[in-house]
């Protein structure tokens, strides 16, 4: 059995426990006191490996309730959440409330209501669609109830359409792959975003770069040729949910995911006392990305759209006979102790990024979300890991 690897995770309304990891100085809370920290358990399974992906299932001894937050795509389908252009008129539930124009449309900007009874979880990737053009979310972030209608930072995965196509956007049920994503929520640069929907994968190895000079990798499915034939056929305005849905791409993308599943649900169905939260992912001989959550419910909720996202970047890359360690993946989740972003929004959420030697994590934590007995305390949700493609 793989030894367990501890990791603090957030404090009351301040994140020591993220300090306390990192070996930083500790935040305050809001009265100014240093509160407790809490300590999760996390432990890396046996891999799951299919071609050139290999899927290491994260497991905890504990977990948190995350019941009371909503989903995006289930907030937009019952319209407890709704998303519209920024120049379109939006009306609260509250009567009588009508939300001011604005000077109009904008490619980076959507305005996003938040109806619902429960605080709402957006993750960087999900896909939206609907508006001028599809977007992306560009930040983790946590909506909270009955707030003023919301500028939302996006990004644009369809470049070629500015059309009407609709007032409100809906739920696309995707995430755009780890390429796409690292570019929208750790580079936050437009032009890099519709760069990498159009080219796969922005890795070295499918760029071209030798990965390992011993082994023989085969070509991607998914190469910058047949992504642009794709385009160029079914989706010419790029758009992501037509590129990577449309044949013959949609159709390998789901052999691909279905046989990882089943793989996947084999050796994680008999865990004892363990609660499955997350995976940690390689392609070839490099482990790329980690996500992480705080429940196993939100883990299950994500999957099939993360796994989704998975299989495009493993199509999208060159395919390597060397496979990653169980000691790789364990070093994957080391602690960062590099530069420090952060952004909160007082009682709502608190985000933090560190980036160290090509690896950036991003943590979101709900603040002040009211347990079980009613107290107030902070909750961590979403922890990301990300090796950096470019600089």
């Amino acid at each position: 059995m793989a030894a367990w690897h501890k990791y603090f995770l957030w404090s009351f309304v301040g994140f020591l426990g993220l300090a306390a990891l990192v070996g930083g100085d500790p935040l305050v809370s809001a009265s100014g006191a240093h509160q407790a920290t809490s300590e999760a358990l996390w432990k890396v399974l046996r891999p799951v490996t299919y071609e050139n992906m290999t899927v290491f299932p994260v497991v905890s001894a504990e977990q948190a309730d995350t019941s009371g937050f909503a989903t995006l795509d289930d907030a937009l389908a019952s319209g407890a959440a709704i998303i519209t252009e920024e120049g379109s008129y939006m009306r609260r539930s509250r009567p009588g409330y009508l939300a001011p124009p604005s000077t109009g449309a904008e490619v980076n900007r959507l305005v996003l209501i938040n109806r619902g009874q429960k605080p709402l979880l957006l993750l960087a990737g999900e896909v939206v669609s609907g508006g001028k053009q599809d977007r992306i979310i560009g930040k983790d972030r946590i909506v909270p109830v009955g707030g003023e209608p919301l500028p939302l930072d996006v990004f644009c995965v369809e470049h070629g359409r500015w059309t009407d196509g609709g007032d409100r956007f809906a739920a696309a049920q995707m995430m755009v792959h780890p390429s796409v994503r690292e570019k929208a929520a750790v580079d936050q640069d437009q032009g890099e975003v519709w760069a990498a929907v159009r080219s796969g994968s922005t890795s070295a190895s499918a760029g071209g770069a030798a990965v390992d000079p011993g082994a023989t990798p085969r070509a991607p499915e998914l190469s910058t040729r047949s992504i642009s034939s794709v385009i160029a056929q079914n989706a010419p305005t790029e758009s992501y949910r037509k590129i990577y849905k449309s044949s013959p791409v949609g159709a390998s993308v789901e052999r691909f995911a279905d046989e990882v599943d089943r793989r996947f649900r084999r050796a994680t169905q008999d865990l004892k006392g363990e609660h499955l939260v997350g995976v940690v992912v390689a392609y070839g001989n490099e482990v790329a990305w980690s996500d992480i959550f705080a429940s196993s419910y939100l883990f299950q909720t994500y999957w099939p759209k993360l796994l989704g996202s998975y299989v495009v970047e493993a199509l999208a890359r060159p395919g390597e006979g060397e496979k990653v360690s169980l000691d790789d993946a364990r070093d994957f989740l080391r602690p960062l102790k590099g530069h420090v972003r952060e952004e909160s929004e007082p009682g709502a959420y608190l985000w933090r990024e560190r980036s160290e030697d090509g690896e950036t994590m991003i943590e979101l934590a709900a603040l002040e979300h009211a347990g079980s007995g009613g107290e107030p305390k902070s909750l961590p949700l979403h922890w990301l890991m990300v090796l950096r493609t470019s600089d």
